[in-house]
């Protein structure tokens, strides 16, 4: 709905899925850590070994994040980085674990799309064809919705059908898209703010 839109999505799932790529440093990491055991024959991650792996043993998992989270970061600023070059007023970054690894300060605003933990475990089943009790597993393995609610600036519920969900999601746009003036000074602000990091650099030096 959001692309529908034009407004730009950097998705952090697609960005996991490039850094994690033979030869990347992510890929060399993971086999450092994991061992050649969780590559297919065509030397590709075997994402779904790999996730048997990690959502059994939460330091495992943890382990996997030390490999891939800061490239997948690196991806994000550098797509970001580029949406702020050509002018775009609004960019929506889709990161299922902003919550949990902090990166909601580095955000304006917060939107969280929230469902019962049971039809989460519903729509998981039906969507990726798991078992109940690995579905229920695998939603374990992060904070709860309920809990991520609370750092929310504006909750949308996907409980019923789209259309009421799109409902939802436009009030939220129309309160976030910002304004000509707003953006233009959200624009102007990070050259304004290097070139004043410059010249107090250049003044200490001097001193």
């Amino acid at each position: 709905m959001i692309i529908h839109r034009r407004i730009p999505v950097i998705d952090a799932d697609s960005l996991a899925k490039k850094v994690v790529e033979p030869g990347k440093p992510a890929y060399n990491l993971i086999i450092k850590h994991f061992s050649r055991d969780v590559l297919n024959e065509d030397g590709t991650l075997d994402r779904e070994k790999l996730g048997n792996i990690i959502f059994a043993n939460e330091n495992q998992r943890k382990l996997l994040n030390k490999c891939t989270h800061p490239f997948i970061r690196r991806e994000a600023f550098k797509i970001l980085v580029w949406y702020w070059i050509t002018g775009e007023k609004m960019v929506i970054l889709d990161v299922p674990l902003l919550i949990e690894s902090g990166l909601q300060k580095w955000v304006s605003s917060v939107i969280v799309i929230y469902v019962s933990e049971r039809l989460q475990v519903s729509r998981l089943v039906k969507r990726d064809n798991l078992l109940e009790h690995v579905a229920i597993q695998r939603i374990s393995a992060q904070m709860p919705l309920g809990e991520k609610v609370k750092f929310a600036d504006y909750v949308i519920d996907n409980s019923g059908d789209l259309s009421e969900t799109e409902k939802q999601l436009n009030i939220v746009l129309a309160k976030l898209y910002p304004s000509v003036w707003s953006w233009l000074v959200t624009w102007i602000g990070p050259p304004a703010l290097v070139t004043l990091g410059i010249a107090v650099a250049l003044k200490i030096k001097i001193l």
